[in-house]
């Protein structure tokens, strides 16, 4: 089901959906929806596409997602595998401001979490250290109905609102002038880019899957994603290597260049360390420290 926009389907009875999900693996194309989303992934890996963000997210991550704000929770490839033994475990709640709860915010108690709720439009992360305590009330909510449910929901806001170092997943709020048919597009370009980035893939190719020239595909992508196709390819291999190199899934950190789709380890070193701040052998050093 290739779709762009969603209509989650809110009860009339409740101004918060709560959705818990436990699958194969996550929705596996880009999306969007006119809720604001809170999004706790309790099991599960892979990658996350959100505005201009392109990251790994794993277990305990805790993500709040923008209305209408394109987004991708794309498993690794070993959830899509016969008799693959993998499985996802995900808590989501769901809000919609233009309804009912929009109007909650006007009242001068919320103003502090009205700013907030502005601030999300971007996509933001929370940071390791509250996700403990952001967690423990997102069960609060999901176990509480009606009335209980949604004080639940405003003291999570609330505390949401209080934490200072969040992660932004955009540079800008552009995400709500993509339409549908270029939601779908653009699901193309990453679907191929994720499947195929290990290959040598052209300007033509890429541009041939958008069903653009390559000059013209080269406006679009970088008009959508504010970045330049080959940065967001390199952006896509680095973030395989990472995950193999967390993973102790290699031979040697030449090889983990090549198998990220790298022609060369100077190249790999040099675009590793522009995506990451560090080379990758410093990169493998702390990882270890960390782990031992």
């Amino acid at each position: 089901m290739k779709v762009v926009q969603f209509t989650i389907p809110v009860s009339s009875e409740s101004s918060i959906m709560v959705q818990e999900d436990k699958l194969p693996h996550f929705y596996n194309h880009l999306h969007r929806h006119n809720e604001t989303q809170l999004t706790w992934i309790i099991k599960g890996e892979g990658t996350l596409i959100a505005g201009t963000c392109m990251q790994r997210f794993q277990s305990g991550d805790i993500y709040i997602l923008g209305a209408n704000q394109p987004h991708l929770f794309k498993s690794d490839p070993v959830y899509f595998e016969k008799n693959s033994h993998k499985d996802i475990h995900a808590l989501t709640l769901f809000v919609d401001l233009r309804g009912p709860f929009g109007k909650i915010l006007d009242l001068p108690e919320m103003s502090n979490v009205k700013k907030f709720m502005e601030a999300t439009r971007k996509g933001l992360q929370v940071p390791a250290s509250h996700q403990h305590d952001i967690m423990k009330k997102m069960l609060l909510v999901k176990e509480a109905r009606n009335g209980i449910r949604l004080s639940f929901f405003i003291q999570l806001l609330q505390n949401l609102s209080r934490i200072k170092q969040y992660k932004s997943l955009s540079t800008t709020h552009t995400e709500s002038s993509i339409t549908e048919s270029e939601g779908l597009r653009m699901n193309d370009i990453y679907q191929y880019t994720m499947t195929h980035y290990t290959e040598n893939i052209t300007l033509k190719q890429i541009a041939d899957v958008a069903h653009l020239t390559p000059q013209a595909f080269c406006r679009y992508f970088k008009k959508h994603t504010l970045k330049t196709y080959v940065a967001f390819l390199n952006e896509v291999r680095i973030n395989e290597a990472c995950k193999k190199i967390v993973a102790e899934n290699f031979d040697s950190l030449a090889a983990v260049a090549y198998q990220s789709g790298f022609n060369n380890a100077v190249t790999f070193n040099r675009v590793f360390k522009k995506i990451t701040g560090q080379p990758p052998k410093k990169f493998l050093t702390e990882y270890m420290q960390k782990v031992n």
